[in-house]
Formats: structure tokens, C-alpha cells, sequence
């Protein structure tokens, strides 16, 4: 396997793009990025050299470029490496992306700072991008995880260093080969010039490995940037996706395509919420069955045998049986919501101005929203071999370094002993940042001593993987009395489970799914109610947390606390807008003070969307939502065209504008809003559980109420030229899209609608 293939329409390695490099190996570069004691993963082969954590430069000049977030859509394997092109000057064609295994090397500090309160004992010192702390245990914890849309603050600057100093270092060669100084020379295209004087990467690539690059690296003048086409009109990048062509062809490696000699495989049941524990199975019916074991933990049972379909199908015949104080009930879970947001102890996570401006409230509202399931195409798949004390496993996770640890320690081993290959993930939404099917498979494996890929069925996966929390949220507004009826003060009190938290206990602490409930009851969660103060310039802010046990476990999911905060913030706005009897576009913009960038978007996103007023009888529908992240904002708004048609909701169109700053790739960006805005129109009309007796009656994929192709809208996009920091669109538009089709439907109905899915309480 050590020779180079065209995968992705690009050469690259078989090594990198099939199980990602084995930790080790890599010539660190002498700048502060990276401290020497961080080794990169990136392993150069014999006709391979390493510049640096980042890259490799081969002697045919290809440039391979390690990525170490995990592909799951988004389009990473094609956004870093062109950032390192760009900067290195290299061609786009002899360009290829490997996925690597964590190390301090290629570390996510901003969202290790972010996620301070999860993880540090005094999470004020660590809660910036540049803590010291924060760049510590992210470098020491090889904190890869991705999510939150980090990737560009957590690696653009490191891959613009990464190609800046490779850059000079093969200038440098050639500059001594031609008696210049290397500054003089020119690096384009995959070749370094000197007037007439010629000289490929691959051909100086061996002495350039062994240069010391400038300190501080020679960036270029401009930052990666796409020029934005006026208008809803696709254009054609210059930086085609490098995982398109395998993808479409179906030979792209996700997490259940690895094949290995002597391989067996695994299908798994589990308890349900509340009855988690087996306690027993029809054990005489396993003698005829087949298999080639059974693995047997205190929540799950797992069949094995010489193909999947066997090992499943050997599990309906032996009836696992579970235990537990009782399952859990979406009728007990409504009435913890209910007793929270109207008798609980609110505790204040956030308040502007003067917080006794709410003394007497004008117009209070109530918002709910269902569970919420992940639907990725492929479900939770691991390959693991366990042989001779050290673990080795193939697995799309967006925490690796978690993985790993929970890994090695379901096995009482070091970590040092576990080799994580980082596979690419068919759909995630955030359900890849569990760790569950690490530790069953590293279990499934230490008791065959061969290799096995334990898969999760669909109905598995739904019950068995937590779903985005239930929130209740009443929002408050006291109104001016005046003719403009603009709100002076807004509360937010969201009744929920604190259900960041929790995940922190798992993802960091390894916790089970009781104790990080037990350990997460009663704390109030800032991170779960991001995006409850609403974007707007009202001078009397106050959000609270009304922390509720549930019983039911809770994780995160695209677009996360945006989504439950912005429906309900912009559902409430339109309320607002009907009692001040304006147009809801006019009333919003009436409220945004200064904000110019998102009195931009809204303006744009009226013009595109071919805005009427949103009066009785147009279906038409308008919501606006704002980011941060660090010192980046992100703004986008959407005018919703949407009916009530046969079989509930049909929405007829989507106009989104966003502005997302500097853009360095605007097909990947294009991409990201398009499909946030589809994966919005889900949590609209579907993707909910309800629970009886621990279990999602959603059992398969079609019970969630997904839009197919004849339900997809027509998706007009369209961006805001923009120099800002750059900021993520993967969320923005998750979070836009349900209230701007609520405000549609109760423009097309007069009705209004608040709970999320949108029909789920009736007409």
C-alpha cells in the first residue's frame, strides 16, 4: 500500500486517504505555533517530506495536507488544504488531503476555550482563544474535536503559516542553486521562478525539507478570499471539493468500508432509557444460530458473526431482556418542562442593562420544542483488532483524542497503546461526538483477538444515542407605550435540562449517561442558551435557566442552542411586529440601532425573496439570526414562502442572505448554507421523538418526517461582500430556516405556532 493512487481525482496517498497515518514521525518547523514536544501525525513515505505538522511535499510535487477535523459534509479535506495552497503556491491539482489522528500539534484551542466550563475547574482563566490555559490542555489533550464551525478559527492561521514557511523553505533551495537571495524568487503554481530559471516543488523538495523557515513565516498580503457573485448565481470555485469525485463514484472510505482479512462482524442491542440494564436473553437459542460469539456488557448485547445481516438478525431470535427503575415517559418529560419554566428556580445567566425593567411585562409567550433524533446516512460503525495488548481502530469520530481515551480505557490500557485510523463520517450533526460505539467495539475485540466492525442499526441508533435536548421557553417583553410599541425590556427563561453539561461529563470525563445527569442537576448551563439574547438593540436584557432533570439524556445537534432560541426569538418578534401593527421586515429593522451588517442581510434577503409585507394571505415569513464566535459574527436572514398542503407543511421556497465575513471558498460556503437551510426545513416538520416506556417510537429512518426531493424548496442564496472575520455557515442557517417558515405559515393561516416540529401540537 505504499504506492500513490488517483482518488478524489487527485493523487494521493492510499496510506492517508484509506486509514489516515499512525501517530508519529513529521519534522516540526522552528516558529512558536508549534512547540518541538508536539509531533505531527503526518508520516512522510520514502519519497515524502515533511514540512512541518501540516504538509508533506513528494518528489512527483505532490503536496499532501494533513487534516485534522473530521469530513462529514462540510467540506474540511478541501477548505484547509487550499488555504495551505494558496499560501505555499502551490497548484491546485497536485494537491491532496489526509486525514490524521489527533496530536498537540494540530490542536482546537478556540473551541477548547469555549468549552472552558466543561472541562476546567476555573473556567474564567481559560475561556479565551489565547488563554494559556486553554492552549495547554488542547495541546496536551491533542483537542481536535470538531464542531461548533471552529475550523477556520481554530486552523486557518496555523495552515496559512504551515504553507507560508514551505514557501520560503523551497525558495531557499532554489535561490542557493541559482546564486540569489530567495526572496527574489517567485512561487506559483507548483514552481519557484527566477526570470527565466525554472524549478518544480518535486525537484527541490528533498533540500528544502531540511531548510529553517523564516520566523515569522512570510504570509502573502491577503488572507484567503472569494470574490462574492452578485446574486443568487452559482459559481464555479477554483478549488473544486477534493472528496467530490471519490464520493459520487462510491469509493470514497467512510467508517463502515473497512475490510480487513479475517473480519467478522457485530450488530448490538441496547436497553432503553430508564431500562438500560440486560438481565437476561434466550441463551439455549444461541447454540443454532451460527455465531461466532456473543458479548455480553451491563447495557448492551452484541452478536458476532461472519456477516452483519447474520449477527442481526441472531439478536431478534435471542430477545435481549433489560432492567431499570422505569423507562422514560415524553408525558413525565412534558410535565418536568411545564412545573420548570412555571414554578422552577430560575438562575440569571445573562443580564444587560436594568434587570427590574421586567417588573411588568406586556406580552409573555410561550415556545416548545420536541427531542430531536440525528439522522446521518450511516449509522455508528467501528472496526476494531485487539492483539497482543494494543488496540487498533478505524472510526469517524469529531473527538478523536475522547475516542481514543474512552477506548483505552474500557480496556485497561495506555493510551499510547491505541492507534486511532480517522475515517470519514456519512453525516454526523454533531452524534459523532459521542464515544459509545468506541468502547463496544474495543470490548467486541479484546474477547475475539480478531478483527471486528461492530455496526449499529437505524433503531439502535435512535435509541441508544441521546437526542438534542427538550426545552420549554417563555419569552417576555415589556413594550413601549408609544405609537412604535418597541420593546424596552425582553426576558428569556428556557426550562431545560443542563444539557451541555452533560455532554461535557461524557465527552470529558468519560462519564455514563446517569452520572453526568447526576452531576449536571440543578447547574445552570450558559452554553445551552446561546443565542437567547436576541439580536436586536433592546436596552433591558435578561436571559435565565431554569435547570430540569429529565431523566432522559441529552446531546448536541447542528445548529445546538440556536436552534430552540432563535425560533422562539423570532416567532416572538413577529408577535411583536402584529401588536405594533407593522410590517415584520420595517418593525425588525426598527429594532437593530446600529447594527449595519444585519440591517444589510435583512434588507438583502427582503429583495431576493421578493418580500410583500408578510400581511394575511401571503405565506410569506421572515427571520433573522446572529452568531458570535470570539470577535467573529456571522448574520443571516431568510424570507420563508411556505402553506399548509397535503400532508402537513409544504414550503414552496427559501431566500437566504448571509454575511459570514471573508470567505475563502464561497462553493463550500454555498454548500453549507443550502444544506443548513434543508437540514432547518427537518427540524421544522420532523426529526422529533416522543418516548414510551424508554423508547423512541421512531424506529426508521422514514418515520422522521425527513423532506425528500419532491419536498425540497426551491433555495435562493445569496452573500454580503465582506473583509470581517471569517465565520462558519455551517449553523447560521440550521437556525434560520424554523421560525421563517412558522412565520409563513402563520401568515398563509393566522395561526400561530410554537413548538417545534411545527404540527406536532395539531391545527
Amino acid at each position: 500500500m505504499a504506492g500513490r493512487e488517483r482518488l478524489n481525482g487527485l493523487p494521493v496517498t492510499r496510506r492517508g486517504l484509506l486509514t489516515g497515518a499512525a501517530a508519529g514521525g513529521g519534522l516540526l518547523l522552528a516558529w512558536s505555533l508549534w512547540p518541538r514536544r508536539y509531533e505531527g501525525a503526518l508520516a512522510p513515505n520514502s519519497s515524502e517530506y515533511a514540512f512541518g505538522a501540516w504538509l508533506t511535499v513528494g518528489e512527483d510535487g505532490v503536496v499532501t495536507v494533513a487534516v485534522p477535523q473530521l469530513e462529514m459534509g462540510q467540506g474540511v479535506t478541501t477548505l484547509l488544504p487550499q488555504i495551505v495552497a494558496l499560501e505555499m503556491g502551490a497548484a491546485w491539482a497536485q494537491v491532496a488531503a489526509a486525514p490524521v489522528p489527533p496530536t498537540g500539534a494540530q490542536a482546537n484551542i478556540p473551541l477548547a476555550a469555549k468549552w472552558a466550563p466543561l472541562w476546567s475547574a476555573f473556567p474564567a482563566l481559560a475561556d479565551e482563544p489565547d488563554s494559556f490555559l486553554a492552549d495547554r490542555f488542547a495541546r496536551s489533550e491533542a483537542f481536535a474535536v470538531t464542531a461548533d464551525g471552529t475550523t477556520l478559527a481554530a486552523f486557518e492561521n496555523d495552515c496559512r503559516a504551515a504553507g507560508a514557511a514551505a514557501r520560503a523553505m523551497l525558495a531557499m533551495v532554489a535561490a542557493d542553486r541559482w546564486d540569489v537571495a530567495w526572496e527574489e524568487c517567485e512561487v506559483a503554481n507548483g514552481i519557484v521562478t527566477h526570470g527565466e530559471r525554472r524549478a518544480r516543488f518535486g525537484e527541490l523538495a528533498a533540500d528544502a525539507a531540511r531548510m529553517t523557515p523564516p520566523d515569522p513565516p512570510p504570509l502573502r498580503p491577503q488572507a484567503p478570499i472569494e470574490e462574492v457573485v452578485p446574486g443568487d448565481v452559482p459559481a464555479s470555485s477554483a478549488y473544486p471539493r477534493l472528496d467530490l469525485p471519490a464520493k459520487a463514484d462510491g469509493s470514497y472510505p467512510f467508517a463502515s468500508d473497512i475490510r480487513l482479512s479475517g473480519m467478522v462482524h457485530a450488530s448490538i442491542r441496547h436497553g432503553a432509557w430508564g431500562l438500560r440494564e440486560l438481565v437476561g436473553f434466550e441463551e439455549e437459542a444461541a447454540r443454532d444460530l451460527g455465531l461466532v460469539t456473543l458479548v455480553r456488557s451491563k447495557y448492551w448485547l452484541a452478536a458476532v458473526a461472519d456477516s452483519w445481516w447474520k449477527a442481526d438478525r441472531a439478536l431478534d431470535v435471542l430477545r435481549p431482556r433489560f432492567a431499570g427503575p422505569g423507562g422514560i415517559e415524553s408525558e413525565v418529560v412534558e410535565a418536568a418542562l411545564d412545573e420548570g419554566i412555571e414554578r422552577g428556580e430560575a438562575q440569571r445567566i445573562l443580564s444587560l442593562g436594568d434587570p427590574e425593567a421586567m417588573a411588568t411585562p406586556t406580552l409573555t409567550r410561550r415556545y416548545d420544542i420536541a427531542p430531536a433524533l440525528h439522522g446521518g446516512l450511516e449509522t455508528a460503525s467501528a472496526t476494531a483488532l485487539y492483539r497482543d495488548g494494543r488496540l487498533q481502530l478505524w472510526i469517524a469520530s469529531q473527538a478523536p483524542a475522547a475516542a481514543r481515551r474512552a477506548a483505552a480505557k474500557a480496556l485497561g490500557l495506555s493510551e499510547r497503546d491505541v492507534t486511532l485510523y480517522p475515517m470519514g463520517a456519512g453525516g454526523s450533526f454533531d452524534a459523532r461526538l459521542e464515544t459509545t460505539h468506541a468502547i463496544q467495539a474495543a470490548l467486541i475485540a479484546r474477547d475475539l483477538g480478531r478483527p471486528v466492525q461492530l455496526t449499529w442499526p437505524r433503531g439502535e441508533e435512535f435509541k441508544a444515542l441521546p437526542p438534542r435536548t427538550p426545552v420549554a421557553i417563555a419569552l417576555s417583553a415589556r413594550l413601549d407605550p408609544s405609537a412604535d410599541r418597541q420593546p424596552l425590556a425582553w426576558r428569556a427563561n428556557l426550562a431545560m435540562p443542563a444539557a451541555t453539561r452533560e455532554f461535557g461529563a461524557r465527552l470529558f470525563e468519560d462519564r455514563t449517561v446517569e452520572a453526568a445527569i447526576e452531576g449536571a442537576a440543578g447547574e445552570a448551563d450558559p452554553l445551552a442558551c446561546e443565542g437567547a439574547v436576541p439580536p436586536y438593540a433592546i436596552p433591558n436584557v435578561a436571559v435565565d435557566h431554569a435547570p430540569v432533570t429529565i431523566g432522559l439524556p441529552t446531546a448536541r445537534m447542528r445548529g445546538n442552542a440556536a436552534v430552540y432560541t432563535g425560533f422562539a426569538t423570532e416567532c416572538f418578534v413577529d408577535e411583536l411586529a402584529e401588536i405594533a401593527q407593522r410590517d415584520p421586515l420595517l418593525y425588525r429593522l426598527s429594532l437593530l440601532g446600529q447594527d449595519a451588517r444585519a440591517a444589510v442581510v435583512l434588507r438583502a434577503a427582503a429583495r431576493l425573496g421578493e418580500w410583500d409585507g408578510g400581511v394575511e394571505g401571503t405565506a410569506q415569513g421572515l427571520a433573522l439570526i446572529r452568531m458570535t464566535f470570539g470577535e467573529a459574527h456571522g448574520f443571516i436572514a431568510c424570507v420563508a414562502q411556505a402553506r399548509l398542503g397535503e400532508g402537513g407543511v409544504r414550503v414552496d421556497r427559501l431566500s437566504a442572505v448571509a454575511d459570514i465575513g471573508r470567505i475563502p471558498n464561497l462553493d463550500l460556503a454555498r454548500q453549507q448554507i443550502e444544506g443548513g437551510l434543508i437540514f432547518g426545513l427537518s427540524l421544522a416538520t420532523g426529526s422529533s421523538a416522543s418516548y414510551r416506556d424508554g423508547m423512541p417510537e421512531t424506529r426508521r429512518m422514514a418515520a422522521l418526517m425527513l423532506p425528500t426531493l419532491a419536498d425540497t424548496p426551491d433555495v435562493r442564496v445569496d452573500f454580503i461582500s465582506s473583509e470581517e472575520a471569517p465565520f462558519d455557515p455551517g449553523e447560521l442557517s440550521v437556525a434560520v430556516a424554523p421560525p421563517a417558515i412558522a412565520n409563513a405559515l402563520h401568515a398563509a393561516t393566522r395561526l400561530r405556532f410554537r413548538r417545534l416540529p411545527l404540527l406536532s401540537e395539531g391545527l
